[in-house]
């Protein structure tokens, strides 16, 4: 974990005891913790304990496998977006889809227990991170930032990670109809209709930040590559295309949810494989999805060297 410099605690000598005072005078005087002291020492001893933890070779390690699950998730997905494009699939385009492929093939299920568990600790380290990083960030706005960032990103993975282990344990889940279901139920009052829109608003937002993010190359503040390294540019071209097409997948699973909800219809709030199959029917669809779906294997590339290069 990157850290600013802690900031200077020096706290000045206790006075000394003056001169031909008694023991139980120099007793009496020698330093005492105020309650906020004892609670910083407790703060400074947790975060040492949860430092030390987040930072073991051998969890860090762990941590970084999960970021080869997703990548892994991701170009399976991009596979699948490409095989609807030329009409040779009929797999869902999302992560059920995906996972159910990893099960299906031989020693998937223990691949499927192995990343499940690595993106578990990767969970864990985007939490220890929203705790430790706030501490050494400066001013109140960049510490709520810095938490809402990192924790946003421990949901993520936190949600996959579940759905992982869910397939490892001999369970199955089409996302689109549990979305559809859970959209149905909300279409019955308007709140529960305006509450979808504005899940389709925060998608659509959190597209536009990806599309953004690989535009600007913001990713580059994530990774640690070598000047002159081979893989630089790799990561580079991976993480630009990777993160645009993300974000495009995003915005369309946003507007299914505007759609279904201005409609009533729930049956359009299908999720990530709904809007990659959308793509198809619209103008040029094939083109588009096509191109989605190289961009989301490009992004699980992106992700697997991350696993090598990511700030840990």
């Amino acid at each position: 974990m990157t850290r600013d410099p802690a900031p200077d605690r020096t706290v000045d000598p206790a006075p000394a005891a003056p001169a031909g005072a008694s023991a139980s005078y120099s007793s009496s005087m020698s330093p005492m913790h105020s309650p906020e002291e004892g609670v910083r020492k407790v703060e400074d001893a947790a975060d040492v304990a949860a430092e030390d933890v987040a930072e073991h070779p051998a969890f860090e390690a762990v941590a970084r496998g999960g970021f080869v699950t997703s990548g892994l998730v991701h170009i399976l997905i991009g596979v699948i977006a490409l095989r609807i494009t030329f009409g040779g699939s009929s797999q869902d385009a999302d992560q059920g889809g995906a996972l159910q492929t990893v099960a299906s093939a031989p020693g998937g299920n223990i691949l499927l227990w192995i990343g499940g568990l690595a993106m578990a600790a990767l969970v864990i380290w985007h939490v220890a991170e929203a705790w430790l990083g706030a501490r050494w960030r400066r001013g109140a706005r960049e510490r709520v930032r810095h938490i809402a960032r990192t924790l946003g990103k421990a949901a993520v993975y936190g949600v996959l990670a579940v759905t992982v282990l869910r397939f490892a344990a001999g369970g199955s889940s089409d996302s689109g109809e549990q979305t559809s279901e859970l959209t149905a139920g909300l279409m019955g009052s308007v709140p529960g209709r305006i509450g979808i829109v504005v899940v389709g608003l925060v998608v659509i937002g959190v597209g536009c930040f990806h599309v953004y993010h690989g535009a600007s190359r913001g990713f580059e503040e994530q990774l640690r590559v070598p000047r002159g390294h081979g893989a630089a540019g790799t990561v580079i071209i991976t993480g630009v295309l990777g993160f645009i097409a993300k974000g495009i997948a995003l915005v369309g699973v946003g507007l299914m949810f505007g759609w279904a909800a201005l409609g009533a219809d729930p049956e359009k709030a299908t999720g990530l494989d709904g809007a990659l199959k959308g793509m198809v029917v619209l103008p040029a669809g094939g083109v588009l999805l096509g191109v989605v779906g190289a961009g989301l294997i490009l992004y699980g590339l992106y992700s697997v060297l991350r696993a090598r290069y990511a700030r840990m």
